[in-house]
């Protein structure tokens, strides 16, 4: 009987220490972490209370009943209280969940699933800084002090990538084509990655569609080839005519579980991306972490063929409203989802194998590669939604017309008007030799413009187009790696949109160049821009009817306010001759100022309350040593009182502060 009684005053103190503990800590709490807290707190300072007081005591055999109310008992309800709010402190401290503006987690997860995630991706991680540093991290950060031996250190990095596998071989396949950023001996070691991919089975296929359409590959179907067109790391491809129009389609299928993949994978590759760039000068100076996050971005968004249809239809309509005629293919939303895309089939060639194409249907190469670089210049100038992956594997000769066809939308770029005008003046200066020009463009293409040191960095641009000078062509690719090494030795940063662009631009050189050799692309630019120019200020005497509309409309909108224009000086003169207009400004008069002002200063205040606490108990203890009558045990029993609310309103604040530090913005 007695053991049931003690477990039932278990109970209840576990039930009041639930309820107080949640109110002390003053924040929104996770059940679990309360409850988990308050069972290990109860355990362990029961346990801890039984062998210091009980156990061989006469209370032993008395059971608890009889002595609740005393002050050991007290201490240990009260040790109870304390410890489970600082297990909450603690679990708190390592719970990685976001909050939002009022507090509340964004999207809860179990917490022993996020342990045992953490503890997979730990062990991932382990195993890939392990490769890094086998296949030669000390020699990158010796070369980071030396700068010796970069053909040692671009190896390291190659079979780094390549052991590691997955999205880490990927992520070295995007450097490779980073020859703006990169030199000549790392793009050629990364090229070297390879990544082979085992295609689908036709079963696979059949449940794939099975799942996405709730239907049999006959109903959708009128014929699907088993042979995949192309097999990649994220989907695999597949011709196929549909039953009800009986149109010929491409149809891409998203690999099984490639999602769950990609998302721990990439986790550990930020992860192992900013491991690299604490420990090497070279990686942070090269920004090998925000490579990683950018590359992160984009292949999140390569995963979810949604927004590859929704890319693929918005370029479509600014190919149509354009003056440029290339073909971008249909894509059928009614059959489309986030897993698989049914896009129209191009019938053609990749310019890459397409040289009899060129041949039998006497296409012009000067005016097909001029035809793709305008349609590129006319999407990020004018626009500023734009292919973003134009490698000659994308460009296509479509057989009946000649045409260029530009697949693959599943990396679009997308540039502000003003990161645009930017980039119109960085190529244009580039082709005038007019560094002044190079730099206007940069100051609006990076995030620290107010950085620039306009005089040395004009300097340092004129070096580098004077080297260019007098030659027949200009290498793209080597001129964009020193230009933007002297970016990077600046301590500037391009905007990430405008990173995309930069590399789209080197490699639709690089497609440029295998489409017509000797092709020079920055003169083209120039003379795209003096065109466009010319279009855009003669468009009003080409259609003055739709110019005098615009001209109404606008009038229609300003003339309100013109008109208030007069009255409202007149009332200005006069309130400035009276002397009635002072200027003031109270950073209280936000309502955001003053809430961040208040609350600041009641955590200062509840600070400021507990260390006294904490200060005056202690005092309390030292001087109850001195005293050796009853007003001892008073002395002793007000300094852990004072102990104990100091405990708690620290506790209260660390949780607060970690809190804040997670909330999101």
């Amino acid at each position: 009987m007695d053991f049931i009684s003690a477990i039932l005053q278990l109970l209840i103190a576990s039930v009041l220490v639930f309820f107080i503990s949640g109110r002390l800590i003053g924040s929104q709490i996770s059940l679990m972490k309360r409850i988990l807290s308050v069972l290990i707190s109860v355990s362990l300072t029961t346990f801890v209370f039984w062998y210091t007081y009980l156990r061989g005591s006469d209370y032993y055999d008395q059971g608890i009943v009889s002595n609740v109310v005393n002050i050991t008992t007290l201490i240990w309800l009260g040790s109870m209280l304390l410890i489970s709010m600082l297990l909450y402190l603690f679990f708190e401290l390592f719970d990685s969940i976001e909050l939002n503006e009022n507090g509340t987690p964004v999207g809860r997860r179990s917490y022993f699933k996020t342990l045992i995630t953490y503890w997979k991706r730990q062990k991932r991680l382990r195993e890939v800084v392990g490769i890094a540093v086998t296949n030669g991290v000390t020699r990158t950060m010796k070369y980071a002090r030396a700068r010796e031996d970069e053909r040692e250190l671009a190896k390291a990095l190659r079979d780094t990538l390549e052991q590691c596998g997955g999205v880490f071989i990927k992520f070295g396949q995007v450097l490779s084509t980073r020859k703006e950023l990169l030199s000549p001996i790392f793009i050629e070691e990364l090229e070297k990655l390879q990544q082979h991919v085992k295609p689908l089975t036709e079963q696979q296929v059949d449940q794939i569609i099975a799942e996405n359409f709730n239907a049999g590959t006959h109903q959708i179907f009128s014929y699907i080839s088993k042979t995949p067109l192309a097999s990649a790391s994220i989907g695999q491809v597949h011709k196929a005519v549909l039953k009800e129009t009986n149109e010929p389609v491409v149809v891409k299928f998203l690999r099984p579980d490639v999602k769950n993949i990609m998302q721990d994978d990439l986790s550990i590759l930020m992860e192992f991306a900013r491991w690299i760039s604490s420990k090497s000068q070279w990686a942070e100076n090269l920004g090998f972490y925000d490579l990683a996050k950018g590359f992160s971005m984009a292949l999140k968004e390569e995963i979810d063929f949604i927004i590859e249809a929704r890319n693929m239809e918005q370029v479509a309509k600014i190919v149509e409203r354009g003056s440029i005629d290339v073909k971008v293919p249909k894509v059928y939303r009614e059959c489309s989802n986030s897993n698989v895309v049914v896009m129209e089939y191009i019938k053609g060639k990749s310019v890459t194998v397409g040289n009899a194409l060129f041949t039998d249907l006497g296409i012009d190469r000067h005016q097909f590669a001029q035809t793709l670089l305008y349609s590129f210049l006319e999407q990020t100038l004018i626009s500023g939604i734009f292919h973003a992956d134009p490698h000659p594997g994308n460009i296509y000769i479509e057989e009946t017309t000649g045409r260029v066809a530009i697949l693959d939308y599943g990396a679009v770029g997308r540039l502000a008007e003003l990161q645009q005008e930017g980039l119109k003046y960085f190529l244009v200066g580039i082709h005038q030799n007019d560094a002044a020009l190079v730099v206007d463009g940069i100051a609006q293409l990076v995030e620290n413009a107010e950085q620039i040191n306009r005089h040395e960095m004009e300097q340092a641009i004129s070096q580098i187009l004077l080297k260019i000078n007098y030659v027949s062509t200009i290498p793209t690719d080597e001129l964009m790696y020193s230009i933007f090494s002297v970016v990077r030795e600046f301590g500037l940063h391009f905007y990430p949109s405008v990173n995309v662009a930069l590399r789209a631009i080197v490699t639709l050189d690089g497609t440029l160049s295998v489409i017509c050799p000797g092709f020079r692309i920055f003169s083209e630019v120039k003379d795209f821009s003096n065109d466009y120019l010319k279009s855009s200020l003669l468009k009003p005497f080409k259609h003055p009817g739709e110019t005098k509309d615009l001209i109404e409309e606008e009038l229609a909108l300003l003339l309100p306010n013109i008109r208030k224009i007069p009255r409202r000086l007149d009332q200005l003169f006069r309130k400035v001759e009276s002397g009635k207009i002072i200027l003031h400004h109270d950073i209280f008069s936000d309502k955001a100022n003053s809430m961040f002002v208040t609350q600041l200063f009641s955590r200062f205040v509840l600070l400021m309350v507990g260390i006294t606490f904490g200060i005056i108990s202690v005092a309390l203890l030292a001087i109850s040593q001195f005293i050796h009558n009853a007003y001892a045990i008073y002395l002793n029993t007000a300094a852990y009182l004072g102990l104990f609310l100091c405990a708690i309103l620290l506790v209260r604040l660390s949780i607060q502060a970690i809190r804040d530090m997670k909330r999101t913005k």
